[in-house]
């Protein structure tokens, strides 16, 4: 067999699983069609560019998230690595600058021996070894190369960015520092969090509900579908008065130092570069029109002078019926030489990209090593994922992060959240590391070393 791979897509998942191919020996052709062709969400040309969040969810052990950057640890995941490396304070999350992550992403695979970056569109799927991990923004060339291979129509999700602002115009003698129930740096506060009363709170709900929305375009107008974890605001605030309060905006475990009461409601802003010199509206993202998002954003308490770098913004992101078309093993149920990874098999969050692009990459070096192809223990969040995204109901299948609500049940409840969770995770993590001893896998087990 040969030892060249083919990926397609630099990004989260793409550049990973270029990397796990390299590191274990194989050649890998890497494309990524920026900047010869742009996508209208990104911004720059570099690997792994982050264009939602800046944040990868939480860090700790007891939570979905937590658990799988756990595994993704004893897997020896470049991104997550990378990720630690640019890391901002974030509380209880992993929060990067995500200029500097994209630039150590493409220090990382575009230096690699065994990885050839190629700047250029692929149209269409290659006859050899490939992984796809062209991501929620595949061209209009490829998707129809996709859609011809599966047979089927495509389905679609809407994603929305955050607006983000200049951290000096924030206006602190109204907002304030500190992190719900006062996680992360107690004294600094690793967010900014702009305080509403009542009042405050029932404008801002009628000034966005009474804003105009940037139009869709003809052919996603006739089926708009949003992923409810990444709603829009003006979405939520469609759903009931008190939504956004319950919401992105819930004030549970802070306290404004004016009052030294909960605020009704709170928006909270989140470090988005290294230089602490910007901060995003944590879930906040949007479609309203950019000149009135601006107005609507400025009755937020704090912002009212703030200098909004970049207003919010919705994109269509396009995924496979992964519980058709692949395996957990991410292998393509119907051509064993062709790999999926990333947002494009209907998993959702940066860590479910790198988690799947992983999967993928891992695989395909074991398909060309004519070895056994692995299935994550279902028990893990890795493995919990990858079973959902390809055993859901194929009619009715929504993008899914990282939860406990999808691994099989304990074997005995815990009524206590906490203490459920913290059981799910100890599990989780104990069956993914006797899962990988059992491999004798070299390039594993140096990692179970460390």
């Amino acid at each position: 067999m040969t030892d060249n791979v083919v990926v397609i897509g630099g990004g989260l998942a793409g550049t990973e699983a270029a990397w796990q191919l390299a590191q274990r020996g194989f050649q890998v052709r890497l494309y990524e069609m920026r900047p010869t062709k742009t996508t209208g969400a990104h911004v720059s040309n570099r690997l792994g560019e982050l264009v939602c969040s800046n944040s990868f969810g939480s860090k700790l052990p007891d939570r979905a998230s937590g658990l799988l950057k756990n595994e993704l640890d004893l897997l020896k995941s470049l991104l997550l690595d990378v990720a630690e490396r640019a890391a901002l304070p974030a509380g209880g999350a992993l929060a990067v600058d995500r200029e500097l992550f994209a630039e150590y992403v493409t220090d990382a695979v575009g230096t690699h021996p065994n990885i050839s970056v190629i700047r250029e569109e692929m149209t269409n799927i290659p006859s050899s070894p490939t992984i796809i991990a062209s991501g929620p923004l595949t061209s209009e060339a490829l998707a129809a190369d996709i859609a011809r291979l599966t047979g089927q129509k495509y389905l679609y999700f809407y994603d929305a960015l955050a607006p983000i602002v200049s951290a000096d115009t924030i206006d602190m003698n109204i907002a304030f520092r500190a992190s719900r129930y006062g996680r992360g740096d107690e004294e600094a506060g690793d967010y900014i969090n702009c305080p509403m009363n009542k009042d405050e709170y029932d404008a801002f709900v009628a000034a966005v509900l009474a804003s105009e929305q940037t139009e869709l375009r003809e052919f996603e107008r006739e089926d708009p579908r949003f992923f409810e974890g990444c709603l829009p605001i003006e979405q939520i605030a469609a759903r009931g008065h008190e939504s956004l309060a319950y919401g992105p905006m819930r004030p549970v475990g802070l306290r404004d130092p004016r009052t030294d009461r909960r605020p009704y409601a709170v928006v909270q802003l989140r470090q988005d570069n290294l230089a602490g010199s910007l901060y995003n509206l944590v879930g906040f993202q949007t479609n309203i029109k950019w000149g009135q998002q601006e107005s609507v954003l400025r009755m937020i308490p704090g912002l009212a002078n703030a200098e909004f770098v970049r207003m919010g913004q919705m994109h269509r992101n396009t995924f496979i019926n992964a519980p058709t078309l692949l395996h957990p093993t991410m292998q393509f149920r119907t051509r064993p030489d062709l790999f999926f990874g990333g947002q494009i098999t209907g998993v959702e969050g940066y860590m479910g990209n790198v988690a799947t692009g992983l999967v993928a990459g891992l695989n395909m070096a074991r398909f060309l090593e004519n070895k056994p192809l692995l299935a994550m223990p279902p028990t893990s969040m890795l493995g919990a994922l990858c079973h959902y995204v390809t055993h859901a109901d194929p009619d009715d299948f929504q993008p899914m992060k990282a939860n406990f609500g999808i691994m099989p049940e304990l074997a005995a409840q815990q009524k206590d959240k906490r203490l459920r969770y913290t059981a799910y995770a100890e599990r989780g993590l104990g069956d993914m590391r006797a899962y990988i001893t059992e491999l004798y896998d070299p390039f594993l087990a140096l990692e179970l070393t460390r």
